[in-house]
C-alpha cells in the first residue's frame, strides 16, 4: 500500500505460481496437500463450491509429480450427453455405430502416462459410475465395438461441487465409487470463508489483466478494496476474477475503483450483513445501511451520484442516512 492508500501488486504478482493466491491458513493448508500428493499416483478427490479453483489444485497436482510430462486430459462429466459418454470415454472403432468412420482414441487412452481430470465427477450417470469404478480398480478399458482390452497407465483426480456422501445416502452415487475416489481428498474453501485472500487475488488479477490487455493499471484504490472484501462472492474466485477483468479493461485510471465494479457488488448486501437480524424491520435497516455506505464509496462521498446509484431522489437518500446515522448512535448507547 502507498502513501495514498491503494493497494498495489507486488513486482512479481504475475509470475506468482497459481493454483491459489492469499496469505490465509486455509490456502497453505491445500498447497501443503499438494506439495504431499503430487509425488504419488494415488486418487484424489477435490471438493469445493463452482469457481473456487479445483482445476487449478487438480493442474497443480499433475504439473508437481513424475507424470508431468505425460498428457493432462480434464473432461468435464456434467457437460457430455449421456448417449456419448460412453464413446467420449473409451473411444470407438471404427464401424461401431454410426458415423464411425474411423477409429478413435477416447479420454482415458489419450491420458495414458498421465492424468485423467474428470470434473464435476458428480453428475456422472448410473450406468458410467459402473464403469468408471471397473476402470479405477483394473486400469483396463475396451473401446466402443472393439474386443480387445488396452490396458492404461493413469492417474485419476476427480472433482465436484455436490455433496457426494448425500448423493450416496440418496442413491444418486455408487458408494463403491465415491471411496474409490476418496482415496485422498481435500476441500476447497469458499472465498467468503477466507476473506484475507480477496484483496492479495483481485491484486494478482489487476497484474494479470492489466499485462494481457496493455492496460496501465497497477491497483486498488481504497474505496473500491472495501467493497471488494464486504461483497460475498457466490460465485468465488471465478467471479472475482471477472470482476477485476471487466474493471481493467473498463476503467480509465491507473487504479481500479469502486465505480469500476458492477452494481451488484456494489450493493448486494452479504449473508453475513444480515445474520443477526431476527425481525423484518431490522433485516431491511442493515440492506439499507450496507448499501447507503456502498453508494457512498462508489461516489467519492458526492450524496447526489449516490442516490443516483440507488435510483432515489436525493432528499430520500439523506432520510436514509438520518435514519442509519440514528441507528448507530441508538446502538452506541445500548452498547
Amino acid at each position: 500500500m502507498d502513501n495514498g492508500g491503494e493497494l498495489r501488486p507486488s513486482p512479481d504478482a504475475s509470475e506468482r505460481p497459481h493454483p491459489l493466491v492469499g496469505p490465509s491458513r486455509a490456502v497453505r493448508e491445500v498447497l501443503e496437500f499438494i506439495s504431499k500428493v503430487a509425488p504419488t499416483n494415488s486418487t484424489v478427490l477435490i471438493l469445493g463450491e463452482s469457481g473456487t479453483g479445483k482445476e487449478l489444485v487438480a493442474r497443480a497436482i499433475h504439473g508437481n509429480s513424475s507424470r508431468c510430462p505425460g498428457p493432462y486430459v480434464p473432461l468435464n462429466c456434467a457437460a457430455v450427453p449421456e448417449d456419448l459418454f460412453e464413446s467420449e470415454f473409451f473411444g470407438f472403432e471404427k464401424g461401431a455405430f454410426t458415423g464411425a468412420l474411423e477409429r478413435k482414441k477416447g479420454k482415458i487412452e489419450w491420458a495414458h502416462g498421465g492424468t485423467l481430470f474428470l470434473d464435476e465427477v458428480g453428475e456422472m450417470k448410473a450406468s458410467m459410475q459402473v464403469k468408471l469404478l471397473r476402470v479405477l480398480e483394473e486400469r483396463q478399458i475396451q473401446r466402443v465395438g472393439g474386443l480387445s482390452t488396452i490396458r492404461v497407465d493413469i492417474r485419476v483426480i476427480a472433482a465436484t461441487n455436490r455433496d457426494l456422501p448425500s448423493a450416496v445416502a440418496r442413491g444418486e452415487f455408487r458408494e463403491d465409487l465415491y471411496y474409490r475416489l476418496k482415496v485422498l481428498s481435500v476441500t476447497i474453501p469458499a472465498l467468503r470463508e477466507r476473506p484475507e485472500d480477496i484483496l492479495p487475488l483481485a491484486l494478482h488479477f489487476v497484474s494479470k489483466y492489466a499485462s494481457e490487455h496493455r492496460r496501465d493499471v497497477s491497483g486498488i484504490s481504497p474505496g473500491a478494496g472495501c467493497i471488494l472484501t464486504r461483497y460475498e462472492w457466490p460465485g468465488n474466485v471465478r467471479e472475482l476474477e471477472h470482476v477485476i477483468e471487466a474493471a481493467v479493461v473498463l476503467g480509465s485510471g491507473q487504479l481500479v475503483r469502486a465505480r469500476d465494479l458492477p452494481r451488484e457488488v456494489v450493493l448486494t448486501p452479504p449473508r453475513s450483513c444480515l445474520a443477526n437480524a431476527t425481525a423484518l424491520k431490522k433485516v431491511r435497516q442493515q440492506a439499507e445501511r450496507y448499501a447507503i455506505e456502498n453508494a457512498l464509496l462508489w461516489a467519492d462521498g458526492d450524496y447526489k451520484e449516490a442516490s443516483r446509484l440507488l435510483e432515489i431522489h436525493p432528499r430520500g437518500f439523506h432520510r436514509f442516512l438520518k435514519n442509519i446515522n440514528r441507528g448507530h448512535r441508538a446502538e452506541g448507547r445500548s452498547a
